[in-house]
């Protein structure tokens, strides 16, 4: 797959997720270099989906902490149980927020942001980071976007 990825354009979500799982699989199946996946998984989820902002926050010293990314400057530090990331990272369960303004505790990196979903990734048992993605839609993910991206942070665990 090297330097191309195939984006059905006039497919639905799910049939889009179908097609860019695998090659995300393959893309970094292989590869040890953590930032050189997150990144490239980023890159790949913006440039299919054209999400406002895609990107991962690692675990590190007992906070979240901005890692490879994928639109505007974000938040670098969140601390456990703050905010919509820090809430995954906490419950070690996906949030899926319609509307970033009515979540308790909401971070404002971005004021175009107004929905988001977040989906936490483990190693040895451990929440290791949270892939976060924001719209600046209301409403914009749905149990579609959960299914899968749980299923592509399965895929990352892999290679953790």
């Amino acid at each position: 797959m090297a330097e191309s990825l195939y984006i059905p354009t006039d497919a639905d979500k799910a049939s889009k997720y179908e097609a860019i799982l695998p090659q995300i699989e393959a893309l970094i199946t292989g590869e040890s270099d953590l930032t050189a996946n997150l990144a490239n998984i980023s890159a790949v989820l913006r440039e299919s989906f054209g999400f406002f902002w895609v990107g991962f926050y690692l675990v590190k010293d007992d906070q979240l902490v901005l890692g490879p990314f994928q639109g505007p400057i974000a938040c670098t530090r969140i601390n456990l149980g703050k905010g919509v990331c820090g809430t995954a990272w906490k419950e070690d369960k996906t949030q899926l927020v319609p509307d970033v303004d009515a979540f308790p505790g909401h971070i404002a990196c971005s004021s175009a942001s107004k929905s988001e979903i977040v989906v936490p990734f483990s190693k040895n048992g451990k929440v290791a980071g949270v892939l976060d993605v924001d719209s600046d839609q209301l409403a914009d993910f749905d149990e579609i976007d959960q299914e899968y991206l749980e299923r592509l942070m399965q895929i990352l665990e892999k290679t953790l």
